[in-house]
Order: structure tokens, then C-alpha cells, then sequence
């Protein structure tokens, strides 16, 4: 296929300018050919999956990043039934994971299993997004171990040095376990859309409590809905 580079910005719900700079460095599995960039979606939709960042075409966006599929999951009801977790303890990324491991409420999962596959993803890239929140995941789905995603919430006790993009320790963990990487992406994609509201990252700075928490969830998806 063939896009502009703004066409894989938008894809990417990324700056031109970093898109273009990654594109030159080699990060972005894209082929340039002159101002068009030709890649396949199933690659770079893997990418992006594995480096935490949301995909979609230009033609999928209201579908995807508006949740108007009935087969995807929202955040609010991924994170009732992850749910939400305070002072969560650990002095490094290693062990803030395995207690976030440790709170995972499917009984069927193997918690060390995933606990591996975490540290393995993290080792791939940082799943530390800029302001304070990372969404650390498996790098592949786990459409055998869950019936639903779910996402796990952990204020953590003290912040925690986690390598992110914007160099800032992270305070607070989205834990995201999904059966596939098409609703990995639309909540990874609500998930930018609440994070890139300063007002909300400040607010998540407050360690609310888990109605007041969910309730600012459910206003953020309310909104995200109503944006043509």
C-alpha cells in the first residue's frame, strides 16, 4: 500500500516530524519512495503493537478509534473487571510488574508465564508512554488464557525509573492483557486519547479513589464518543 507521510502519521497518531525521523532512522518497518511510504498493514500493525502505539487506517479511524464495533472491548469495562490497585509496591520495573502480576484476577492464567512474557516485552522497548503512565502487555495477545481483556490499574507506591520516551518516572501502570491485537489497539488508542489531556494526567497524580477513577474513565470514553 501506498501513503504519504501524513497518511502514516495519522495511522500512527504521531507528529509528522517523528514519523519522519524514525522513518530515516530505521525504526518504522516502512519503504520510502519519494513522498509515499509503502509497507503492509500486517506488519506495521505488529510494530505497533509491540511498541505500544495505536494503529489504524485513515479509512478505520472513526470505526476503531470511536469503539463503534460491537466485537471490541472499551476501556471501562476492561478496567472493572482488571481492576483498580493502590500503592503498589517496587523499587524498579521488575518489581512493580511482578506485583501488578500478582493482582491479575483471572485464575486460569499462569502468572509466572505472563510475569516472563512481561519482562521479555519490556526488554524489547520501554512500555513507559511519556507523563508519568506506562501500559506494559505481553507481545503477543492471549487468546487462550482470558475470555475478555482486561485492563489492571496500579497506582504505584513510589514512582519508578521506567526508560520512557519522555524520560519521566511513571507513577501509575495499565496493565493490558487482550485476546487480539485489534482490541489491544482500540484500547491502546482510548487509552492515548485520555493521556494526551493533560487535565486527566494530573488528575491520575491524585491517586483517586476507584468509583472516583472510573467515573472520569466513563466521562473520557462519553466524550471520545461524541467527537465526529
Amino acid at each position: 500500500m501506498k501513503f504519504s507521510l501524513n497518511d502514516i502519521a495519522r495511522c500512527l497518531d504521531l507528529p509528522v516530524s517523528t514519523v519522519d525521523r524514525w522513518i530515516r532512522q530505521g525504526r518504522i518497518p516502512i519503504h520510502r519512495n519519494g513522498n509515499a511510504c509503502i509497507f503492509k498493514k500486517s506488519v506495521l500493525e505488529k510494530w505497533a503493537f509491540n511498541h505500544s502505539m495505536p494503529f489504524f487506517l485513515p479509512n478505520e479511524e472513526k470505526e476503531i478509534y470511536k469503539g463503534q464495533n460491537p466485537d471490541l472491548t472499551n476501556l471501562l469495562p476492561a478496567m472493572q473487571l482488571g481492576g483498580v490497585f493502590h500503592d503498589i509496591k517496587g523499587a524498579d520495573v521488575e518489581s512493580v510488574l511482578k506485583s501488578a502480576v500478582d493482582k491479575v484476577p483471572v485464575l486460569s492464567i499462569n502468572k509466572e508465564k505472563l510475569y516472563k512474557r512481561l519482562l521479555e516485552r519490556e526488554a524489547l522497548t520501554s512500555t513507559g508512554i511519556g507523563k508519568g503512565v506506562a501500559i506494559p502487555h505481553p507481545r503477543a495477545p492471549l487468546p487462550e488464557e482470558i475470555d475478555k481483556p482486561l485492563i489492571i490499574t496500579c497506582f504505584l507506591e513510589q514512582s519508578i525509573d521506567f526508560a520512557a520516551v519522555d524520560d519521566k518516572p511513571v507513577c501509575v501502570m495499565f496493565l493490558l492483557l487482550s485476546r487480539s491485537i485489534k482490541n489491544h489497539l482500540h484500547l491502546l488508542s482510548r487509552l492515548a486519547f485520555c493521556v494526551r489531556d493533560d487535565l486527566f494526567v494530573e488528575f491520575l497524580r491524585t491517586y483517586p479513589d476507584t468509583s472516583s477513577f472510573l467515573s472520569r474513565i466513563a466521562d473520557c470514553e462519553n466524550l471520545l464518543d461524541e467527537t465526529d
